[in-house]
């Protein structure tokens, strides 16, 4: 399983991205989110969605083993094992493992869905 987007559809509301944070962080920070939106204005004028594609690259550099899957498949940092190495952002080929200088530990996606239950254009879904 895996979180698939369709940017065409994407009207930048970034609803998504509060959904994501509040989910990792119980906090209305869409900086905080395991998802991006990158506006390309003025010219074409329309935003792309960024999403895990759930390689396993993150995991396969992590060196102290701190990214696992969870039940769905999904691959997920264990917040209290990451040392916050930054191998898995380096090596991520869609930009999706996220890291703040006021979090002790990179995040990416856990598939929880939360982002598609809010995204009104129907931008976003879960498949294999």
């Amino acid at each position: 399983m895996r979180l698939y987007a369709d940017s065409r559809k994407c009207s930048g509301c970034r609803a998504c991205l509060v959904a994501c944070s509040l989910h990792l962080f119980g906090e209305n920070n869409p900086k905080k989110a395991a998802l991006a939106i990158v506006p390309h204005f003025p010219a074409p004028g329309t935003f792309e969605v960024k999403v895990c594609t759930q390689c396993g690259k993150c995991a396969e550099v992590c060196p102290v083993g701190a990214i696992h899957q969870n039940e769905k498949g999904a691959y997920y940092v264990a917040f209290d094992e990451c040392t916050l190495c930054m191998a898995c952002v380096d090596v991520c080929p869609e930009g999706v493992v996220f890291t703040r200088p006021d979090v002790p530990h990179v995040w990416e996606c856990d598939l929880c869905g939360d982002c598609v239950e809010v995204c009104g254009p129907s931008v976003l879904w879960i498949a294999d």
